[in-house]
């Protein structure tokens, strides 16, 4: 499929979001000789480098001199070819993931609003008198999504009311990946054996996938499991359960405050203690009891705190594994049995009644790890990638590939060390 957007001062309706529904008349469409342009368009400092991300607004200066032009007010348009994308991206709006503000001649900067005309989507550049030499500022200021546009070569044109072009010249923007706004990055969270709960924001790039930790609270030593209920985001959101020592169990819903991610807690219930194992699935639990019977929580979705319907007996014999790690906020699971065999637990498509599909062996030798937990969006790459921790507190980071309707850890890399004063990592 191809998508057209051309930006130009002209025609259309601007979308809610840069101003909302603003009707603009084409110009006219002049042909043969009243068409030509007679003037030059120059881009200083060659094409515009683009971060697509929350790194911020990024400015271009193109300079037009004009020849032949009598004085009148001057309109401007930026006209784009079309743009193929893949189906599957996320954002196929270039209006909804670019916002523009221009200036001309050193003015204040204005919105450059949105719309749709002949040429695709349009944006509009202020309007000036006409003098020798012009001076447009065109600001960009793009979304994650943006980064699949690459290289866009757009022609600006400055005409009069009447439809003659008296310059015309190309501009140039490259969109590449930025950091990820941070509802789009995850959090690790991490408990130290001091009791004080930290979190580790994820930086979305590969090459250092955390950033520096932040701490959010003491006293979580009185709890003997953590469990994530939801994709959680640097932008303080994402809910999790809590298991203190008389086996009550405590609902910490996010908050959207990055600087304190949690809401007060809210008691669930009590004979939490039954269960010796215990993690998440798609906002809702599942739970190894000590005959080795694993029980479903599916979640209610309410906003009270009825968090969970009636447990629902899943099936026995999951005493065979020393470890299960569960996606909050999807339908996968990561089981390492006794002799050190991971197994990928995917989502039942077929009707089976419980919440697993059939495993999927992956291979053997965990046993080196002494903790394992799923992440989500850690490098900007991926949305189901595991981490596991050494013996000797290095953590690591799995990719995974989907296979066989479940993920599978794929190659390795190092991502932190010293991750041994942590006895609690999710």
């Amino acid at each position: 499929m191809a998508l057209i957007i051309a930006t130009a001062l002209a025609a259309g309706v601007a979308p809610a979001a840069l101003g909302g529904a603003t009707a603009l008349a084409a110009p006219t469409q002049v042909t043969g000789a009243a068409a030509a342009s007679s003037g030059t368009v120059v881009q200083q400092g060659g094409p515009l480098v683009v971060p697509s991300g929350e790194e911020g607004p990024v400015t271009t200066r193109v300079k037009v001199a004009q020849y032949g032009a009598t004085s009148e007010r001057l309109q401007a348009r930026l006209l784009l070819p079309s743009i193929e994308y893949n189906a599957g991206d996320e954002d196929h709006s270039f209006d909804t993931s670019i916002a523009a503000t221009c200036a001309v001649n050193g003015g204040a900067f204005q919105p450059c609003p949105w719309g749709s005309g002949d040429w695709g989507s349009v944006a509009v550049l202020p309007t000036t008198t006409t003098v020798n030499d012009l001076t447009y500022d065109i600001r960009l200021d793009a979304s994650s999504s943006a980064r699949k546009y690459g290289t866009v070569t757009a022609t600006l044109e400055v005409l009069s009311e009447e439809g003659v072009v008296h310059a015309r010249g190309p501009v140039s923007f490259t969109f590449v990946q930025g950091t990820p706004e941070a509802d789009l990055r995850t959090t690790v969270l991490a408990r130290d054996k001091t009791g004080v709960l930290w979190q580790y924001p994820s930086s979305g790039h590969a090459d250092k996938p955390l950033r520096a930790r932040q701490r959010i609270g003491g006293g979580w030593n009185a709890y003997t499991s953590l469990t994530t209920l939801t994709y959680r985001s640097a932008a303080g959101e994402g809910d999790l359960v809590a298991r203190d020592k008389d086996g009550v169990l405590w609902y910490y819903e996010g908050s959207g405050n990055p600087d304190a991610p949690f809401k007060p807690r809210v008691r669930v219930g009590g004979g939490w203690n039954a269960y010796t194992a215990i993690t998440g699935r798609n906002r809702g639990l599942v739970a190894r009891d000590k005959a080795g019977v694993l029980w479903e929580y599916a979640p209610t979705h309410r906003d009270d705190s009825v968090i969970f319907y009636p447990r629902r007996m899943v099936g026995g014999g999951w005493n065979a594994y020393t470890a299960i790690t569960g996606q909050g906020a999807g339908h996968q699971a990561m089981a390492r049995d006794t002799s050190g065999v991971l197994w990928s637990y995917g989502y039942p498509y077929a009707p089976s009644g419980g919440p697993y599909g059939p495993r999927v062996k992956v291979g053997g030798g965990w046993n080196a790890y002494n903790a394992l937990a799923w992440t989500q969006k850690l490098d900007g790459e991926s949305y189901n990638d595991l981490l596991a921790r050494d013996g000797s507190g290095r953590l690591w980071l799995y990719k995974t590939v989907y296979r066989d309707n479940v993920s599978i850890p794929t190659t390795r890399k190092q991502i932190g060390w010293g991750w041994e004063i942590y006895n609690a990592i999710l």
